[in-house]
């Protein structure tokens, strides 16, 4: 096997490794000395392959969102009118984060990140990918956004930024997923905690979609 598909070879060994820790574990308890064991050599070989933490995490979480990517598709081809497909759209969303709490905390972690740091700590190929990987997901946003905006159901002027907003918002809700409690004020200084049913939080949110994808005058 040439040299270069030996690289490829063990840097997909380490990315499923990766993966395989964050399912399990989560990505907090997933630790660069776990990985390099689970594929059966020293960390330092990572370090050949990924620039850092940041690197791999940013690289297995194009795997993630290449599976997001399949599922928001069948869902947005799977119902007639912009409404139906952007709550179809939302639903898959959801659902997939609910299913992978790993995707969540990933995603969140680099979210956190500004993003001049980020580029710092991760190559311009990997960022790239990255990008590619985060706007093929949004692109059926985009594409039901701006479908709805055509025929009058949606007021989007700029459906990327509405997307990208989506995007940030669902992966928030995605915490009540893992909480699976509300808290309210029982009286002045005594919490009230709720148990939440997901499926409820889910419908509120595609709820919220539609109404921001309608525009002000929906919210007045």
């Amino acid at each position: 096997m040439p040299p270069s598909d030996r690289r490829a070879a063990r840097r997909q060994e380490i990315l499923a490794a990766t993966r395989r820790l964050f399912d399990e574990r989560g990505v907090r308890d997933a630790q660069i000395e776990d990985i390099a064991q689970a594929v059966g050599i020293n960390r330092a070989i990572i370090y050949r392959h990924f620039s850092g933490k940041e690197e791999l995490f940013a690289m297995t979480l194009v795997g993630y969102l290449d599976e997001v990517d399949a599922k928001l598709a069948t869902a947005g081809g799977s119902s007639d009118g912009p409404s139906d497909r952007l709550v179809a759209i939302v639903h898959a969303f959801l659902d997939y984060g609910e299913e992978h709490p790993a995707f969540v905390d990933c995603a969140q972690a680099l979210l956190r990140r500004r993003g001049d740091e980020l580029m710092k700590e991760v190559s311009e190929d990997v960022m790239l990918g990255l990008g590619r990987a985060m706007s093929s997901c949004m692109a059926h946003l985009v594409s039901v956004l701006e479908d709805g905006t055509k025929e009058g159901v949606f007021d989007v002027p700029n459906p990327r930024l509405v997307a990208n907003i989506f995007y940030t918002q669902a992966l928030g809700v995605l915490n009540l997923a893992t909480l699976r409690i509300a808290v309210s004020a029982l009286d002045p200084g005594r919490p009230r905690i709720d148990p939440v049913s997901f499926d409820e939080v889910k419908d509120y949110v595609a709820q919220s979609a539609c109404a921001m994808a309608r525009g002000p005058a929906s919210v007045r």
